[in-house]
């Protein structure tokens, strides 16, 4: 069983910056893709970005591409996203997924190939 943790939310003002951080255990981190998704109020939960077990290899939603940062440590087991010049529409609970497949070649967007989710943590933009 793969257990996700997200921390690192809150309330920021609009321009302001946030850290995520998603410690994972019970697997062997190193060798799974992982993303970040995020859900705001009355939406579907969409893509924010996702990072290759290697590292080698990023995608970030169009919204948040020059904005947010993925990055991973694999000897920490944790997967970050730093959040800088954030909007009142980056408002949501902000999940942080394990890809399903070992060793995947590209980073996906399809939330149905993510089989582990933490359990959330809110982030409010207020302008």
């Amino acid at each position: 069983q793969v257990q996700l943790v997200e921390s690192g939310g809150g309330l920021v003002q609009a321009g302001g910056s946030l850290r995520l951080s998603c410690a994972a255990s019970g697997r062997t981190f190193s060798s799974y893709n992982m993303g970040w998704f995020r859900q705001a109020p009355g939406k579907e939960r969409e893509f924010v970005a996702a990072i290759k077990w290697s590292g080698g290899r990023i995608d970030y939603a169009d919204s948040v591409r020059g904005r947010f940062t993925i990055s991973r440590d694999n000897a920490e087991n944790t997967v970050y996203l730093q959040m800088n010049s954030l909007t009142p529409e980056d408002t949501a609970v902000y999940y942080c997924a394990a890809d399903r497949s070992p060793y995947r070649i590209v980073v996906v967007r399809v939330s149905t190939e993510y089989n582990y989710w933490g359990q959330g943590t809110q982030v409010t933009v207020s302008s």
